[in-house]
């Protein structure tokens, strides 16, 4: 199989504020695409600055495409059931225009249970939502009459082409496959009571398997694995930005019904599947992440390990230079570092 690409991805949760936060994560989009990552991608999130600080990631994206050259870019995810989904095809369209077609649009049917409200929506028919949306929002980006004889202008390219599903679940990459989609899997996932120490791999291979199973012939798949990964020059740095990250991260996850086992470090960052310390320690760590083995693109985030800004820099200028060349992962030509 052909090495993985790398990417990068931010849900923008700096401590700052709004502003800031999408200077900071632009800065860091750049920093990537100067290092030669091939693909940024931004989370949306509604209303909760701790969960994530971006409520309009094709927005933000239509700036950072001003500010960059050649890094693809992309939502990971927009979560379709909360959006009219010809607006999303619209908005999608001119971003990609705008970028010189550098857009990729990740979609995803989740979100916090309590954003769904505000839009008018039920969370608990969520997943019916999610379908009848990507039925509208697959409809305008080929063209077809999407009501009244009105097709999507300007048109959508090959943007259709380019459409990722996020999913925790098999029946999830099942459709996404069927339709040709990438697939994005996350960086950690909730484990049955049963089986809390679960590799992450046990929950996500049969993902991927029913993913390659339901992909038509002669496609070819798309797999970004996302993963929590901090770089730093010595394992006593990253560890004490950890200690805060994580066990904010693990309180928020208990608080939303998950179980997470231990309370000690070492625990939290194995229930979390962190990836932490130096370039050598975080390749050792990710070789041994054996679903890695069968993505297309692996997508690094500082997130829950949350280091200040000009940490995140110097990860991603590690893991570029370091960790990804010990893995053998393909990075584009790397830029002049001036």
């Amino acid at each position: 199989m052909t090495a993985p690409t790398v990417a990068f991805f931010t849900r923008l949760l700096d401590d700052a504020a709004p502003a800031e936060r999408y200077a900071l994560a632009t800065e860091q989009i750049q920093q990537a695409e100067r290092y030669g990552v091939g693909r940024a991608w931004v989370a949306q999130h509604h209303f909760r600055a701790a969960e994530g600080g971006l409520p309009s990631p094709l927005v933000l994206l239509a700036n950072v495409a001003a500010r960059t050259t050649s890094i693809r870019l992309g939502t990971g995810v927009i979560t379709l059931p909360l959006e009219d989904p010809v607006r999303v095809a619209e908005d999608a369209v001119v971003t990609d225009l705008l970028s010189g077609g550098r857009l990729d649009l990740g979609l995803g049917s989740g979100g916090t249970p309590s954003s769904f409200a505000p839009f008018g929506e039920d969370v608990r028919a969520k997943a019916a939502t999610y379908d009848r949306k990507l039925g509208v929002l697959l409809d305008a980006l080929a063209g077809r009459d999407i009501g009244a004889d009105n097709t999507l202008y300007p048109d959508a390219g090959s943007l259709a082409d380019r459409i990722w599903q996020a999913t925790f679940s098999a029946p999830g990459s099942h459709r996404a496959g069927v339709h040709g989609h990438g697939l994005l899997l996350s960086r950690t996932q909730p484990r049955r009571a049963d089986d809390l120490h679960a590799p992450l791999s046990a929950l996500q291979d049969p993902i991927i398997d029913a993913y390659l199973e339901a992909l038509p012939e002669g496609v070819a798949p798309r797999i970004t694995a996302s993963r929590t990964v901090f770089v730093a020059d010595d394992r006593a740095e990253a560890l004490r930005f950890a200690e805060v990250g994580l066990r904010r991260a693990a309180e928020g996850f208990r608080s939303q019904g998950q179980t997470i086992p231990g309370d000690d470090l070492d625990d939290l960052i194995a229930a979390l599947d962190t990836h932490l310390g130096t370039p050598d320690e975080v390749a050792e760590s990710l070789a041994a992440d054996t679903t890695l083995a069968r993505a297309t693109e692996v997508a690094f985030q500082v997130h829950s390990v949350d280091a200040p800004h000009e940490h995140v820099l110097r990860s991603i200028e590690l893991f570029a230079d370091r960790v990804a060349p010990a893995l053998g992962y393909t990075l584009d030509t790397i830029k002049e570092k001036a």
